[in-house]
């Protein structure tokens, strides 16, 4: 009796150990904040990628770090094999040599059209700016991190800058700076999450550079990235990307909210954009409407 029982435990040991290694196990950064919902859209398009290799390489879980992060601490996490497997960030010339890229932009260089969150207050204000040289006597926020910082100061503009992200909306409360430029799919729910704040969302101004989001790996990880990217081809295939990005809460907000045929399109350059954005796959970038004021140029790399 004693035998069997011990036979049937061995048996069911093995089978989950068997069972879980047929799971490829996927760690993520998490979420910096509980008011951070900046994630939800990549893990939903992450997982749509999985799902779509299910059959082919088996399951998946999605993990995310036991600490939230910062981006550079989670670039250099990746970059080394450790806590991390995946991550999304703004390519640039130098995170495409430290990690592994997935070039399919996730949010279709949607990062690229900048809105504003800036005081309450100052909205009467804001709108008789109407130029790039008016725009660069105001201070920017961003991240110390980010890339967008460094493609704002090649493009002339005085940027302050903090490693935390919940800060830098505080920093603008106070006054430390005067606008803060997020992709058009981010301020709205930036703004709502904070009412403490005295904080709203500019209308008359689109700032635009070209730029792409991916899924970066580590780089000795090919067979991640590679079913990542097979994952998401089907899902561009199949029209399932299409329907997530359009329909995801932040971006189905944006897209109808953002009212660009209104704006005035400040346009900038981008010289950290690698030669390697697969710029002539048109199916994968979103063009803003026709009738856009100011109208918004096909992206191009301006990186050498």
């Amino acid at each position: 009796m004693m035998r069997s029982r011990f036979v049937l435990a061995l048996c069911l040991f093995l089978f989950s150990a068997s069972t879980f290694a047929d799971v490829t196990l996927v760690r993520h950064p998490n979420r910096l904040t509980e008011w951070d919902t900046r994630n939800e859209y990549f893990l939903s398009l992450l997982s749509l990628a999985l799902e779509k290799t299910r059959g082919t390489d088996g399951d998946y879980l999605l993990e995310p770090s036991a600490q939230p992060m910062n981006q550079g601490r989670a670039i250099n996490l990746l970059s080394s094999g450790e806590e991390l497997d995946v991550l999304w960030s703004m390519t640039t010339r130098q995170r495409e040599t430290q990690m592994l890229p997935v070039r399919i932009p996730l949010l279709k260089g949607l990062m690229g059209y900048r809105l504003f969150i800036i005081r309450a207050e100052d909205t009467v204000w804001f709108k008789g700016i109407k130029t790039l040289d008016q725009l660069r006597d105001l201070r920017a926020g961003q991240g110390h991190d980010w890339p967008d910082t460094d493609i704002l100061r090649a493009n002339g503009f005085r940027v302050e800058t903090n490693t935390t992200y919940e800060h830098l909306f505080e920093m603008l409360q106070a006054g430390r700076f005067d606008f803060f430029p997020r992709a058009l799919n981010e301020p709205w729910e930036e703004v709502s999450a904070r009412p403490e704040l005295n904080l709203a969302v500019e209308s008359r101004l689109l700032l635009y550079y070209p730029t792409a989001n991916y899924f970066f790996f580590q780089r000795n990880n090919t067979a991640l990235a590679d079913r990542v990217r097979r994952g998401l081809e089907i899902a561009i295939a199949d029209g399932s990307f299409d329907e997530l990005f359009n329909q995801h809460p932040a971006n189905a907000f944006a897209l109808t909210h953002s009212e660009l045929s209104q704006r005035r399109v400040l346009k900038l350059i981008n010289p950290l954009l690698p030669a390697e954005t697969p710029l002539d796959r048109k199916e994968l970038w979103w063009q803003a409407p026709v009738g856009a004021a100011g109208a918004i140029p096909e992206p191009k790399a301006t990186g050498k």
